[in-house]
């Protein structure tokens, strides 16, 4: 409003906010009669997007500011609403289930190494791995081991939007090794002393330097979030070693923009769906319990004796208590009213006949945003076979690249500090590893190999992992593990122990009697 309009509106004031609204009008059909391309869509100033409000802003103002309230809201989700926790322990079972393994896969031919010698150092260093990693040693805090850090560390990056680990060494008697996983979650990443930002180089506990470039980490020492400290301490832990480059900060987040230093909850676009749907749910449930009980109300048109304003004028031993007036309802129950008395019962029309269709349509909605296809995360199979096993494939997209993301950033740098102080302490030999980056890369190459995305048919899924193996698509070992069946070489031993025990029980046909020596059958002979 302009100086005119602003003296106008003291006087007459209607005509004056007639003059601002003709003004705005005229602008608006400015605009449109001028704009081109998007500016005629989803840019335009169409009386159907008048409402829409939006803001453009940075990654900072747009995620930064926001991730606190973000985070607050999912973990109340997560602990109060079943779909919320499904979708997340869904992600979490598919994605690690009972952890990702390790298969060494180094690159022999550039190490000068023959394949015997190669398969001979991957199982040793896998056996060194494992003693390490089945081990609750491999925690600072001592209570869960590799493969139960790992779902630890993913279920808090989707609740939270990240989570962080440190790797620091700490000696325990009966381990040789002496690196340890520090878990952190990411309300200890924050700002000391809960400032909102430090000279622009530090936001929500995240240090960048000149070039973006993020150089340290700052942790509370306590939950910052706790009622049990009266004071916080910060502590500044710089991402990698100055001299030797070594990570000493792990970060787990997945990144939407760029310049983005914090992640959101996998759950932040549909917050608002769940929680009303919480409560949608909830409402119903009310409503259905309350038509159970067959709820009757007695309605009397003189009131309740009791409670009524004679009550004064009649003595304490006359006045008619609330036990006259409690009726119970039985088979065949017969009950007596007073004159002026009648019976009403609720009647709440549940349970509601469109409540199941009404919420596994959100639910659709919702499974499109998390990548889960609403049959996975329902949880309820009921197409033909083509189609949930199109729903299963779709969803393993999201879970193996979520898998992949894991591997990357939490596991593989975790092995590699591990294989770095195998070999300083001697326990593995590796000759080169400390002055080579290319012989370092070529000892540190590994798979992880976590759960298979499930069988609907398990003959058809064994015959294409048969496939796969057959056609070089694949390894045993990989399909192996994928299967659910454990480790092949190990399999393969207890299948030679198992032929050779049932020969000697004479339980094999003298047809079936020629086996090779990985257990199997020789064609040939």
């Amino acid at each position: 409003m302009n100086f005119v309009d602003k003296m106008i509106s003291k006087v007459a004031p209607s005509y004056a906010l007639n003059r601002v609204v003709s003004r705005e009008k005229l602008k608006v059909f400015n605009q449109v009669s001028s704009s081109n391309g998007y500016g005629k869509h989803g840019a335009s100033h169409k009386k159907s997007l008048i409402g829409w409000s939006s803001r453009g802003g940075s990654a900072i103002e747009d995620i930064e500011y926001n991730v606190e309230k973000l985070r607050e809201r999912s973990r109340d989700l997560y602990m109060g609403v079943p779909l919320a926790t499904g979708a997340l322990k869904t992600m979490r079972t598919n994605v690690i289930g009972s952890g990702l393994r390790l298969n060494s896969q180094i690159d022999y031919e550039y190490l000068n190494m023959t394949n015997k010698e190669a398969d001979a150092w991957e199982t040793k260093v896998e056996r060194e791995f494992n003693m390490w990693a089945r081990s609750n040693t491999c925690d600072v805090q001592r209570m869960n081991n590799f493969y139960e850090l790992q779902q630890l560390a993913f279920l808090s990056w989707l609740m939270s939007g990240d989570a962080f680990a440190t790797l620091p060494y700490i000696k325990r008697p009966g381990m040789p090794y002496d690196i340890r996983v520090q878990l952190f979650e990411a309300d200890r990443v924050s700002n000391p002393n809960h400032a909102s930002t430090i000279d622009g180089k530090i936001i929500n506990g995240v240090e960048i330097d000149s070039k973006g470039e993020v150089i340290a980490y700052h942790f509370a020492q306590a939950h910052p979030g706790s009622s049990l400290i009266a004071s916080n301490e910060w502590k500044r832990i710089e991402k990698y070693g100055k001299k030797t480059g070594r990570i000493n900060v792990i970060h787990l987040m997945e990144s939407e923009r760029p310049e983005q230093r914090r992640g959101i909850p996998v759950l932040a676009p549909v917050i608002e769906s769940l929680k009303q749907l919480g409560r949608y749910t909830d409402a119903e449930l009310m409503a259905a319990v309350v038509s159970g009980m067959y709820t009757a109300f007695v309605t009397s048109k003189d009131g309740d004796p009791a409670t009524g304003p004679l009550t004064d004028a009649i003595s304490e031993e006359e006045q008619v208590t609330h036990d006259d007036y409690d009726y119970e309802l039985g088979p065949g129950t017969v009950v007596h009213l007073d004159e002026g008395e009648d019976v009403t019962f609720a009647n709440p029309g549940r349970p509601n006949q469109a409540f199941d269709g009404f919420v596994t349509s959100i639910c659709r909605q919702v499974g499109t945003a998390l990548e889960i296809p609403y049959e996975v995360l329902l949880k309820h199979f009921t197409s033909s076979y083509s189609a949930s096993r199109a729903a299963l494939l779709e969803a393993w997209k999201m879970f193996k690249m979520r898998r992949e993301w894991l591997a990357n950033d939490f596991c593989q740098p975790i092995y590699e500090e591990f294989l770095a102080e195998g070999i300083a302490k001697g326990r593995i030999y590796a000759p080169g590893f400390f002055t080579d980056p290319v012989i370092r890369e070529a000892y540190c190459g590994a798979e992880w190999n976590g759960p298979s995305q499930g069988q609907l048919d398990p003959l058809k899924e064994v015959n294409a992992a048969t496939k796969r193996v057959e056609q070089g698509f694949s390894t045993r070992t990989k399909e192996t593990v994928e299967l659910g069946n454990g480790e092949f070489f190990r399999n393969n031993h207890l299948r030679k122990v198992e032929e050779e025990a049932r020969r000697e029980a004479g339980l094999v046909a003298p047809e079936e009697d020629i086996l090779n020596e990985g257990g199997e059958r020789n064609e040939e002979d």
